[in-house]
């Protein structure tokens, strides 16, 4: 890539996105972010362009964009009309582990940041051993991951599936992730299919109100499907940071926290990792928006 190629007005529509651009140091060349982007910080103080399916494409063309990142579950709302405008597109994967990488090495390669890219890649490769290793000779759970459902109830619900980065995350974290099959990682269950899974541990992503009208998770299972092994002993675990629905370097930290969860009597929660301070506080959006809700789900 020459000089005169490397983007300096970068438009990022995706959280994930935004993260690595920030973990490579390109993040200083971002003039726009999507509404749900809000790492790092800095994002704050970025002109908004719109939501995950449907970004605002007049504001992003009056704000002249050199380039334009989105992942492949955007791409058909967005990228036609973009391309139309004569404004770059790069289109990164987002839904299996190996994706995140893919997408690390290709906004490395489009910013001019190879060497950057690549070190990052090297750090959550050896985030993601680190828990690994811990995890490999021990006992493995049973683990049902849902990200998705109607908040205060168990109705459509929509659980994490076998090519999902989180499917893979919850195998190095020393669980074995179970759900029904799905073609795209993320798919419906329902109430009766849970039940004949019966999983050891429930990870409960999903984001609700706050305050005082928020809700109990754990009530929620409890009230609607009592008979469950991980309701009875207690394992039903609700995760309220969705960054963890983020392809990006933050899977090193989220595999450390689904350690944590599955497995207590090795991973203490007082060990928190540098990665997990790192993107704190909690971020504290929806993730209608982020998942395109209950009938859109995908990467971020």
């Amino acid at each position: 890539m020459t000089e005169q190629r490397v983007p300096r007005r970068i438009i990022s529509l995706s959280p994930s996105v935004t993260e690595i651009i920030y973990g490579i140091g390109a993040f200083d060349r971002v003039i726009a972010v999507s509404d749900y982007c809000r790492y790092p910080p800095e994002t704050g103080h970025l002109p908004r362009v719109g939501g995950w399916a449907n970004p605002n494409v007049e504001r992003i063309a009056a704000l002249q964009p050199d380039l334009v990142i989105v992942t492949e579950v955007q791409a058909p709302f967005v990228r036609e009309r973009l391309e139309a405008l004569g404004i770059r597109v790069l289109v990164v994967p987002g839904q299996t582990l190996d994706d995140v990488f893919i997408a690390m090495r290709a906004i490395g390669d489009a910013t001019g940041k190879r060497d950057e890219a690549a070190r990052l890649i090297a750090a959550t490769r050896a985030a993601l051993s680190a828990v690994s290793e811990r995890t490999q000779k021990l006992a493995r759970p049973r683990v049902l991951c849902i990200v998705d459902r109607v908040p205060g109830t168990l109705r459509d619900l929509y659980a994490a599936t076998e090519g999902s980065f989180l499917f893979d995350l919850i195998r190095i974290a020393g669980g074995d992730p179970v759900a029904p099959p799905a073609g795209i990682g993320y798919g419906r269950i329902s109430k009766e299919a849970v039940v004949a899974l019966d999983p050891d541990v429930i990870i409960d992503m999903v984001q609700g109100a706050e305050g005082r009208l928020a809700e109990d998770p754990v009530a929620v299972w409890r009230a609607e499907l009592p008979q469950l092994k991980a309701v009875r002993q207690g394992c039903v675990h609700p995760i309220k940071d969705v960054s963890v629905l983020h392809p990006s370097q933050f899977v090193g930290s989220t595999a450390r926290l689904f350690a944590e969860i599955i497995h207590p009597e090795i991973f203490g929660r007082a060990e928190m990792s540098e990665a997990q301070r790192a993107r704190s506080p909690v971020r504290k959006e929806t993730t209608n928006g982020l998942w395109g809700g209950a009938h859109g789900i995908g990467g971020t």
